[in-house]
């Protein structure tokens, strides 16, 4: 009898150690599978990216295809004008102050804080 316990001592043991086995494989592989399943995302995201650019260059292509196009990136480019054309330069309102005089109190106020460091 003690030599059956042993046989079925030692098949339990070897059947825990391929169970183990088995389970750092699966581990493993869910591992590489999680870092598959990023890496599709990172990218698919890179791809989504890489498409709107090319959308973007596309139009930007269709618009210098036209006379209007070129000459709007020439004059951006080289800030040039056609002749006869002037510069205008659009400047901000001059912001004015308070006319009204300021109370005794604001007066007050004022010199406190003018004196403070």
């Amino acid at each position: 009898m003690h030599a059956k316990q042993w046989r079925q001592g030692v098949l339990i043991g070897a059947l825990l150690l391929v169970a183990f086995w088995l389970l750092s494989l699966i581990w493993g592989l869910a591992g590489k599978a999680q870092i598959a399943v990023s890496q599709a995302k990172e990218a698919k995201w890179q791809y989504q990216e890489l498409e709107k650019r090319k959308t973007a260059l596309e139009a930007n292509l269709a618009a210098l295809d036209t006379d209007r196009g070129r000459d709007a990136a020439i004059r951006t480019a080289f800030g040039v004008a056609r002749p006869g054309e002037e510069v205008i330069v659009v400047v901000p309102p001059e912001v004015r102050a308070p006319t009204s005089t300021p109370s005794w109190w604001q007066k007050i106020l004022n010199w406190f804080s003018a004196k403070s460091p």
